[in-house]
């Protein structure tokens, strides 16, 4: 499965409002800890069927903003969720950002 770079509010509007579970995160290009996240990210997406995206905080900051107010969930980065419909039903950040822990929670 491919992860969907999203660069618009568009593009973010069009991928949250697709049905189902989907992952969502939000990564520094810049940020060791963001870099280690980003590979349990991919892991996990390459084992999987579940849809993802990820937007690139630094690069696509007005995108990454809109997250946290949409969502109504602080920034943070790296940051993950896990939505299901347009609902946030599961996020975490920095460390907590595993393979495991993904699979858990779209397991759940």
């Amino acid at each position: 499965m491919s992860i969907q770079q999203l660069h618009t509010s568009d593009e973010l509007h069009q991928y949250v409002g697709q049905p189902g579970k989907k992952l969502l995160f939000k990564h520094s290009t810049t940020c060791p800890i963001s870099a280690k996240a980003h590979e349990e990210f991919q892991a996990y997406v390459q084992s999987s069927d579940t849809p993802a995206a990820i937007v690139h905080v630094i690069e696509d900051r007005p995108v990454s903003n809109q997250i946290a107010e949409e969502f109504g969930i602080k920034h943070e980065s790296p940051q993950i969720f896990l939505l299901d419909g347009s609902e946030v039903s599961w996020n975490t950040s920095h460390w907590k950002i595993t393979r495991g822990a993904i699979k858990e929670a779209v397991e759940q």
